[in-house]
């Protein structure tokens, strides 16, 4: 999630200590031991400091690599380690306000404090809520399954708890989720509710600032290693990494590296850096960009070394910002661009209304990544983050911030009794949109249409098994001439007979795969009322192995064998590859194979369709159908999450198959 402060504290990393001189506080403002709390050699501050010269920048940088990796994570596969520099940055930040305000007045009040998260946090919020659920219901339905759930966990900032028990997979672009990423902005509320009492404590129970420093260390340690020992059992097994991804306990880490470097520096000062603050930030900065071009999501070196890589490498960046208060610097000079410091202004607008927007006008263009249509779709989903985040940041944000709930509320009402038609507009507006919202929580689906098409493909080709199963029953019950039993279409280990497709009768094919041949089933048993249909949720080339052993031992590998797998991951699970190749040895030269390749919007889908082309390069027997093409071609086939085929998409689909079958004879 963005930051969501200012970079304008008082009490500062890097600005040392000022001379004691107590701040006036009424005694409900004063604790019992008001020395207990305050900083040796502190005194007040002004209400609010200089700017920290460079964070506006390096928040801009953030949003936009987790922007990047949203809308083309082939090109910026780590652009979600942005969330772990934001992290970073509120610790920093947020530390260093509640450290200024022990300074000034010896004690934290903390209503306030949690009164003034709300004003910065809420109006942004609410108005991408009320806004891009309503909007979602209208363009595609299916972006509203679970919206009640997640509306929950917006409102009480526990998104991240909420879908962990959901078993939601946040790097699953097939799965698109209106509001996940909301996940970050819980972890950093939550942050925001304990953090300042554990700091009281801190602050009262430990007299020693290097002992204040190891303590949170530590603290961010023991969270990084949760994170380690939770996914090292299943570590290079394609395990779904969200539980740890999520959890506030295993992700809090740079949030309190950010808190310790404010607790260090506000005893250190710039000293700290000297000559090294010339070197070191546009090092650590290029080691983060590394990050966010190199490393992927379902990498093991991800979760926790190459998260806590990049919190430590924005860890530098943030005191190179502190230190250059001081000691300004041409790298922090650079971060200051006119350009940098307005995205880094409205980052917290642009994370929220990113991926609202690109879910909708995904589903509204529904084109595949490389083609002239996505690139329309993702100029767009561009212009109209930025617009909405420049209007939420002006007409919203910036009057609750300047003015309090109350405060706006009575400028708005002030407006609309003068008669302006722009606040009776607004006003009708926002009516509207708390409407639209219920209405559209009320009435949304509770299963996607891929769900459905999924669940009836799966429901017709098991009927369509039983109902050969009794057939074959009955010929076997059916003398013949002389007294034996009717011999059934296939004995265990006799050749294949092949049929003419032109009578498309399919009792000599047999289909193997996912879930993307299980949404196309009826359609293919349409086509081929015989043949049969083996599509399975969440299944991949290592299980491909498994099943075609299964069905040649059991006499059910026909003449013509269709093979749709890779929706899921496609080749990057170890053995992948050599999976698929056996399971073409295991059909053997003499069976006609189609294979189909892979659609989607994931990073790898372009490298594994490269595979399945280099695994069926000199095999006369095989052909590809090539099913990304396809769909390239013709806008409009997938269902909203990108992958699977709608009623449109399963005919052409069967169509395309049909070609390839025709291909072979």
């Amino acid at each position: 999630m963005v930051l969501t402060d200012d970079a304008r504290p008082g009490l500062v990393a890097g600005t040392g200590a000022v001379p004691a001189t107590p701040a006036a506080a009424t005694p409900a403002d004063t604790p019992a031991d008001p020395a207990a709390l305050r900083e040796p050699g502190a005194g007040p501050t002004a209400a609010r400091g200089p700017r920290i010269p460079g964070l506006d920048g390096l928040r801009a940088v953030a949003v936009v690599a987790v922007v990047a990796f949203h809308l083309a994570p082939a090109w910026v596969p780590g652009g979600f380690l942005g969330v772990d520099v934001f992290f970073v940055v509120s610790g920093f930040l947020i530390t260093t306000l509640l450290l200024r305000e022990v300074a000034g007045t010896s004690w934290i009040r903390l209503p306030r404090f949690w009164v003034r998260r709300a004003r910065r946090l809420l109006p942004a919020l609410a108005l991408v809520l009320v806004t891009s659920i309503p909007v979602a219901r209208l363009v595609e339905p299916d972006l509203t399954v679970g919206i009640g759930r997640q509306l929950l966990g917006a409102v009480t900032f526990s998104t991240n708890w909420v879908e962990i028990a959901a078993g939601t997979d946040y790097f699953d672009e097939s799965q698109p989720e209106l509001l996940r990423i909301l996940w970050s902005l819980a972890i950093e509320e939550q942050f925001y509710l304990a953090w300042p009492v554990l700091l009281v404590l801190l602050l009262i129970t430990v007299r020693s600032a290097a002992w204040r420093v190891r303590i949170v260390v530590a603290g961010a340690l023991v969270s990084a290693a949760a994170m380690a020992l939770l996914l090292m059992p299943a570590y290079g097994t394609g395990v779904d990494p969200t539980r740890v991804y999520y959890g506030t306990d295993t992700h809090a880490f740079g949030l309190l590296l950010g808190a310790a470097v404010t607790l260090r520096w506000a005893k250190a000062g710039p000293a700290l850096w000297g000559a090294r603050a010339r070197v070191l930030p546009p090092l650590a900065l290029a080691g983060l960009v590394a990050l966010f071009l190199l490393l992927r999501s379902d990498s093991p070196l991800t979760y926790p070394l190459g998260l806590l890589a990049a919190s430590l490498l924005a860890l530098v960046l943030v005191q190179a910002c502190g230190a250059a208060r001081a000691e300004p610097t041409w790298f922090t000079a650079a971060l200051e661009a006119r350009p940098l410091r307005w995205v880094g202004e409205r980052s917290y607008g642009i994370y929220l209304w990113h991926w609202p927007v690109a879910c909708v006008v995904t589903a509204a263009v529904g084109a595949q990544p490389g083609t002239v249509w996505w690139g329309v779709g993702t100029g767009l989903t561009v212009v109209l983050t930025v617009v909405l985040a420049a209007a939420s940041y002006r007409w919203v944000e910036m009057p609750v911030r300047r003015l309090g709930f109350r405060g706006a509320l009575r400028a708005l009402l002030g407006a609309v009794r003068t008669a302006a038609v722009v606040p009776k507009a607004a006003v009708v507006v926002a009516v509207l949109a708390l409407v639209g919202t219920g209405a559209a929580v009320t009435s949304a689906p509770s299963r996607t249409a891929t769900e459905l098409a999924i669940a009836a493909g799966v429901q017709a080709a098991a009927g369509q098994a039983t109902a050969a199963q009794a057939a074959a029953g009955r010929n076997a019950a059916t003398p013949t001439g002389d007294g034996e039993p009717a011999p059934t279409s296939r004995t265990l280990g006799s050749a294949p007979e092949p049929l003419p497709f032109g009578a498309r009768q399919g009792a000599q094919v047999s289909a193997f795969g996912d879930s993307v041949l299980a949404a196309a089933a009826p359609a293919i048993l349409a086509r081929y009322p015989r043949a049969q249909v083996e599509g399975v949720v969440s299944t991949d080339w290592l299980d491909a192995e498994r099943m075609i052993r299964t069905a040649k031992h059991e006499g059910r590998l026909r003449q013509t064998v269709l093979l749709n797998f890779g929706t899921n991951a496609g080749f990057q699970l170890e053995g992948s590859a050599d999976a698929a190749r056996h399971v073409l040895d295991m059909i053997g030269p003499d069976r006609r194979v189609v294979l189909v390749n892979s659609v989607g919007i994931s990073y790898w889908v372009p490298d594994a369709n490269k595979t399945l082309d280099q695994v069926a390069a000199g095999r006369e027997n095989v052909a590809v159908a090539d099913w990304h093409t396809l769909v390239d071609e013709h806008p409009g086939l997938l269902h909203a999450d990108a992958t699977h085929p709608n009623l449109d998409g399963v005919e052409a689909y069967t169509n395309l198959v049909e070609e390839s079958f025709a291909a072979l004879e």
